[in-house]
């Protein structure tokens, strides 16, 4: 009798994961659309840094849905799509605030510190829902990951609102909008690595030649 042992399959995601990821698609695109217009009119690069995640975030969550019933192989490229787009992300922050601090303005604190304080309950919500998914595969650690940093960004967002208001100054703003694309550079570099991983062991398992047992 023939036997495929080419070893076991990876798992399929955990009962629920789909549902949670829309959830959390509706909420960052209602945030990007709602934060993008605040940093308009408040000036702020960090709501600005914010905006732009919540899109990639939703960008992130239709593609990990795309995947979602596909393999290892499939899931870890998602992965690694995502990865690299949250570290150019945090580059591009970088870029953006070196620019407005060479322009010299200062943001609107009010503005800032409650459009900061919506976002962390949205992400708060969303951080909630994906927490029991965060020891999955590199897929699902992904976007555990950019719920999480989305959360402690909009703690930084308000951090600099209070900054800008007490100095009447551009910095806090800039500081914090850097520390976001820290963030992201390094969260990105790690869904990378945990990608390639992944990658590699579902090509290991494509190539491993099934074997014959005795009948």
């Amino acid at each position: 009798m023939a036997c495929s042992c080419s070893g076991p399959e990876p798992q399929s995601p955990a009962p629920g994961f789909r549902r949670a990821l829309w959830i959390a698609l509706w909420v960052n695109l209602a945030m990007f659309f709602v934060e993008g217009v605040a940093s308009l009119q408040s000036g702020s690069v960090s709501l600005m840094a914010d905006a732009i995640d919540f899109f990639g975030d939703s960008a992130n969550y239709i593609l990990s849905l795309s995947v979602l019933s596909m393999g290892m192989l499939w899931r870890g490229r998602a992965a690694l799509v995502k990865g690299i787009t949250m570290t150019i992300f945090g580059m591009i922050v970088w870029v953006r605030a070196l620019w407005v601090m060479q322009q010299g303005t200062t943001p609107e604190p009010l503005t800032m510190g409650t459009i900061g304080l919506l976002a962390l309950v949205a992400n708060v919500c969303v951080a909630l829902i994906l927490f029991r998914y965060r020891d999955g595969d590199s897929d699902m650690r992904s976007v555990w990951l950019c719920s999480r940093n989305d959360a402690i960004s909009n703690l930084a967002v308000m951090a600099a609102a209070l900054g800008v208001f007490g100095t009447a100054s551009a910095w806090p703003d800039l500081v914090v909008a850097a520390i976001m694309g820290t963030l992201a550079i390094t969260a990105g570099v790690s869904i990378v690595r945990h990608a390639r991983t992944d990658i590699a062991q579902a090509n290991e398992r494509a190539k491993t030649p099934a074997k014959s047992l005795p009948g």
